[in-house]
């Protein structure tokens, strides 16, 4: 069979997955997903940008960062968010009902620190600021900096900042180096500034999980379905087409679609089947990827208590999706 074939075969057995979920039901508004400028999460636009997925099934909202998905989770504007696992296990700590429902990706790459043409190692950050979003993801990624540069946080200044406020800050001198992440880092980069350390030097420790509120997961499950279908139909048509994914993508990353097919390199997509056998089980492998990731932020007392990893753990969307062996 043909890519193309391959594709249309794809689409259509997850679109007649989507539209049978919600078979039976009574109309109900689309169930809506919080997404920040994240290349990771790309197959959600990508279902909503090709017409994959029934708007009036999963309604697809781009924001800002992270902090904002979270802040409309705990408001009830969303009823599910794309987060990293460690945003997760903070909003979870903090006594929100929220359940893991998939494994998205993990960078091995994306996530940079660009500094300085000053900075020409990474001792040489001693005395310097370092711009860091304020997510947990920027401080593990920060925490794996200082220790490979033998620094402490109290060798170096952390100004905490939107990170699409980076690019000023280290132009006008206010910091030497920032922590980013694809596609914001592109521009930082086209300005002159250099990676200096990246994700990949911290394997399976940056994970993006698909979260949906408690009390939406148990009413709604169709609509949770529809979401899970949204995301395995966006990222098959990304794996099957990576260089027409891309032309559709990267405008809105505001990168070519050669630069953005540079990006995806940095990122290791989950497919839904390996999802599932990490969410599943007596002993998910959720936890033993998540366990060395709790341990930091315990220690950096970003977490009161160790994460309650059963009742933070949702499988059974999972098992209810359809075979995905259609994925390459």
């Amino acid at each position: 069979m043909t890519g193309w074939g391959r594709i249309r075969t794809a689409v259509g057995a997850a679109c007649l997955w989507l539209g049978l979920a919600g078979c039976g039901e009574p109309p109900q508004p689309p169930l809506t997903v919080g997404i920040n400028t994240w290349v990771g999460y790309d197959p959600l636009v990508l279902a909503r940008d090709r017409g994959l997925t029934d708007p009036q099934a999963v309604k697809v909202v781009e924001l800002i960062s992270s902090a904002e998905a979270v802040r409309h989770l705990r408001n009830g504007l969303l009823d599910a968010a794309a987060l990293t696992l460690d945003e997760t296990l903070r909003l979870a700590d903090s006594g929100f009902d929220v359940r893991i429902v998939a494994l998205l990706d993990t960078s091995s790459g994306a996530d940079v620190v660009l500094a300085a043409p000053e900075v020409r190692s990474l001792p040489d950050l001693r005395g310097r600021a370092i711009a860091v979003e304020d997510a947990s993801v920027g401080t593990l990624v920060l925490e794996r900096l200082l220790k490979k540069a033998g620094l402490t946080r109290e060798d170096v200044s952390v100004v905490k900042m939107e990170s699409t406020q980076h690019l000023m800050a280290l132009q006008s001198d206010r910091v030497s180096a920032a922590v980013s992440y694809a596609p914001i880092e592109g521009a930082i980069r086209r300005a002159g500034y250099r990676r200096i350390f990246d994700s990949s030097q911290m394997p399976d420790e940056i994970l993006d999980v698909l979260v949906v509120r408690g009390d939406v997961l148990h009413q709604r499950p169709a609509a949770v379905d529809a979401l899970l279908g949204a995301w395995g139909v966006g990222l098959s048509v990304l794996r099957l087409d990576a260089p027409g994914g891309a032309a559709t993508l990267a405008p809105g990353a505001d990168l070519s679609a050669r630069d953005y097919l540079e990006v995806l390199k940095g990122l290791r997509f989950f497919a839904p089947d390996e999802s599932l056998q990490l969410l599943a089980g007596p002993v998910p492998g959720l936890v033993r990827l998540g366990q060395p990731i709790a341990e930091t932020l315990l220690n950096l007392g970003l977490l009161r208590q160790p994460p309650d990893w059963r009742a933070l753990i949702d499988s059974a969307p999972a098992e209810r999706a359809p075979p995905t062996g259609l994925l390459p």
